[in-house]
């Protein structure tokens, strides 16, 4: 069975997606024809000459094998969630779109969970958001880092421990940042993470990992970038002197921080260091996004829940500095 999504029945403002994923149906059918825009197949196996149950808006599929009926939340950021597509379609539209972010405590009232729900549904459409690898390539970048958190002088020694696993710079986080400079063709673009530390051979993969050698590259006079002279057009400016030498500047990335930090103290006010990146990852979605409308956006999200599953005991796991990348 094919689903065709008619673009001009499409919402295009919060209060139109309200509205029009009210109805079941068309909620169902949006989610099949995003997910399986070439015919529904199965999960597990990808048969697709699958029974439609109608009365159950599930399939069954013809090989013997478990979980052989299954709906469209199987396999994505949904599964085993009891909560309805509208619910989670609001959720997404809300995030995708809202510059400076929103809360679960806000969540939680207009779509009426409790605030521990819309934290887990978060958390959940945030590894949605990350919906592909920067493509590296040359043109003119920028790199910089940023920290966040709190001072340790600030600090119990119990909320020491906790948030400074690391080696953070004044009891903060580290957060390294390339930017692509835009074109008329095609905006700025960003790759961010949580790092562990600015040393030498952190900043500069992050750097090789998406500017090809020979590209311009852009950045302080932090002494982690040298020797990137030998692969790139490396220019420096020191903050200590000048901001801007002409094209010499990094004020592309201070925009993204600054963006990402009015998310961060104005919205979500404290964030754990074990969770940062997923804010980092959230943030970089809708700025590389942002020259799409609010329908774009959700489209993107949503088209990007598969083989995306997260239980909220690995949410909860507590894994600090596991892997930050």
């Amino acid at each position: 069975m094919g689903y065709k999504i008619l673009m001009s029945t499409e919402p295009q403002t919060l209060v139109e997606a309200v509205r029009h994923f009210a109805d079941p149906e068309v909620t169902h059918n949006t989610m099949v024809g995003l997910r399986w825009p070439s015919g529904v197949h199965c999960p597990t196996c990808g048969r697709t000459d699958v029974r439609f149950i109608a009365t159950r808006r599930m399939w069954e599929c013809k090989e013997k094998h478990p979980k052989k009926q299954f709906s469209s939340k199987v396999g994505t950021i949904f599964e085993d969630s009891p909560l309805s597509l509208d619910k989670w379609f609001v959720a997404i539209w809300q995030i995708a779109n809202c510059k400076n972010a929103i809360s679960s405590y806000e969540l939680s009232r207009a779509i009426g969970v409790t605030q521990k729900t819309a934290w887990f549904m978060l958390h959940r459409i945030r590894l949605a958001m990350q919906t592909g690898a920067f493509i590296k390539s040359g043109g003119e970048f920028e790199a910089d880092e940023t920290f966040i958190g709190g001072r340790a002088k600030n600090m119990s020694a119990a909320r020491r421990a906790k948030s400074i696993p690391g080696s953070g710079v004044a009891g903060k986080q580290v957060v390294m940042g390339v930017l692509k400079r835009g074109t008329e063709a095609e905006p700025s673009k960003a790759v961010a993470a949580h790092v562990i530390n600015r040393k030498k051979a952190t900043v500069q993969a992050a750097v090789r990992a998406v500017a090809e050698p020979g590209a311009a590259l852009y950045t302080d006079a932090l002494r982690s970038y040298t020797d990137l002279a030998s692969d790139y057009i490396h220019e420096v400016v020191d903050h200590a002197v000048e901001y801007v030498r002409d094209h010499v500047h990094t004020n592309g990335m201070e925009n993204f921080w600054s963006l990402f930090k009015r998310a961060l103290k104005g919205t979500y006010v404290s964030v754990e260091p074990f969770h940062l990146d997923a804010y980092v990852k959230e943030q970089t979605f809708r700025f590389n996004e942002r020259k799409d409308n609010d329908n774009g956006r959700f489209r993107k999200v949503l088209g990007a829940v598969s083989g995306k599953g997260l239980t909220y005991k690995e949410l909860k796991g507590d894994v600090r500095f596991a892997a930050p990348t």
